[in-house]
């Protein structure tokens, strides 16, 4: 069976950096740092007390952006809202947006060929702490009767479905930081394969909470330059102590190419290669094998050459061992292509948004793409000293202001603890 064409129509974020596709690339490019004191909770106490979270965000009036809504609509979209985690507003506003953007229209007839794949990589923990603590409390009988939909990971998925008259397959893919590359690229599957037309795919997240932070924290994963906020993400720097922890989504909507052409779609571009691999090793692997296979596998779904991307938007999420062996296995994957400044570079976004766990992928899915339209590498920031083993690589990883190039192939990479890896390829149209 040949595969069908699959082109990315519309896109999505929240973000520590902007909740529009607009503000957020621009400060990704600028270098702006979305990376701020934790102001979810008190941190006080905790080793780590900053983080990227999303700020001057009213989920309602989010989603409501652009539209002109009636009165009674409204008021039931803020009380269903009410009885949703954050990280499920996120989702769906995010995927309103793609959705809305993408100027796809869900009929009668086309319904049951349109679907949604969305996850988390941690889901409702906002919500499962807040019930825990009233469970203790007050007793079983105090606990909402919405606790667990306003909670469970699928729910981003379920929403967009409901709220749109999405009728296709409706997934929620949970694989760590890996669970919106998985869900893009599980997403393209099902339409390469027949199963949709057109799919919203991506990841949410709200991870800045008491618990989830504590436990970052007591694994020593995050960096601690609590006073220097800015300046703390700084993947490959000598100095790299650790992630931030940040909240938000990345959503796409995805079209059968020819389904997407015959209505007249604006196509931002082809979705042409997804490769999986697993580490097979401990939480995480220092050697970038499975970095190294996922992105292989990704060339040789696509039918590219490794001389045939220009760009790779790193998972680079400023930890000592991560780092170093992404960059090993991008080195080993792209040659000496890789070395050859102009024709090829890395960065990470994430020095500037920090690391959003299960929606990093569709994020940085967004950035890859905006890096394509527009011929911009966007900067690695904070990138002062280079490690010295990630130096002798000898690659360009964009340090600190954003270059320009002839982009025509961008990979997007994406890995996560239980060494679940994804790499996502996109090409001009």
């Amino acid at each position: 069976m040949t595969k069908r064409r699959v082109v990315v129509t519309g896109m999505g974020i929240v973000s520590p950096v902007g909740n529009d596709l607009a503000t957020a690339w621009k400060n990704v490019v600028d270098g702006n740092s979305g990376i701020g004191p934790v102001t979810a909770f008190d941190a006080t106490a905790y080793a780590t007390r900053i983080a990227g979270e999303v700020r001057d965000f009213d989920p309602v009036d989010a989603y409501f952006a652009g539209t002109d809504t009636p009165d009674d609509e409204r008021r039931s979209i803020a009380k269903d809202f009410k009885r949703m985690d954050p990280f499920i507003h996120y989702g769906i506003v995010a995927g309103t947006h793609a959705f809305r953007a993408s100027g796809l229209v869900v009929t009668e007839e086309n319904a049951g060929r349109i679907g949604v794949a969305a996850g988390a990589g941690i889901g409702g923990l906002h919500t499962i702490e807040a019930t825990a603590i009233e469970l203790a409390e007050k007793g079983p009988r105090k606990v909402s009767p919405f606790y667990v939909p306003s909670s469970i990971i699928n729910m981003v998925a379920g929403n967009l479905s409901i709220y749109h008259g999405m009728k296709g397959p409706n997934i929620a893919l949970v694989s760590a930081c890996t669970t919106a590359a998985h869900n893009i690229g599980m997403a393209m599957r099902l339409i390469q394969y027949g199963d949709a037309d057109a799919m919203l795919a991506g990841g949410a997240e709200f991870a800045t909470t008491p618990t989830a932070m504590a436990g970052f924290c007591s694994a020593k994963a995050m960096s601690t330059r609590n006073d220097d906020p800015i300046h703390a993400s700084r993947p490959w720097d000598v100095g790299r102590d650790g992630f931030l922890l940040s909240n938000g989504a990345g959503m796409l909507m995805l079209e059968e190419y020819e389904f997407a052409k015959a209505r007249g779609a604006n196509i931002l571009a082809e979705i042409v290669g997804f490769g999986m691999s697993g580490d097979a090793y401990h939480i995480t692997a220092p050697s970038g094998d499975g970095a190294e296979l996922a992105m292989r596998n990704a060339l040789h779904d696509a039918g590219l050459n490794a001389s045939d991307v220009q760009y790779v938007n790193a998972h680079g999420t400023s930890t000592p061992v991560g780092d170093l062996g992404e960059a090993k296995a991008i080195r080993s994957v792209f040659g000496d292509h890789a070395t050859r400044k102009g024709s090829f570079a890395v960065s990470s976004t994430k020095s500037v948004t920090g690391h959003l766990l299960g929606a990093a992928g569709g994020v940085e899915a967004i950035f890859s793409i905006l890096a394509l339209r527009d011929g911009i590498m966007p900067p690695t920031m904070n990138l002062e000293e280079v490690d010295p083993e990630v130096a002798a690589l000898g690659m360009d990883l964009v340090p600190n202001k954003a270059e320009e190039a002839k982009i025509d192939v961008v990979f997007s990479n994406s890995f996560g603890f239980g060494g679940t890896n994804g790499t996502l390829a996109f090409r001009r149209v």
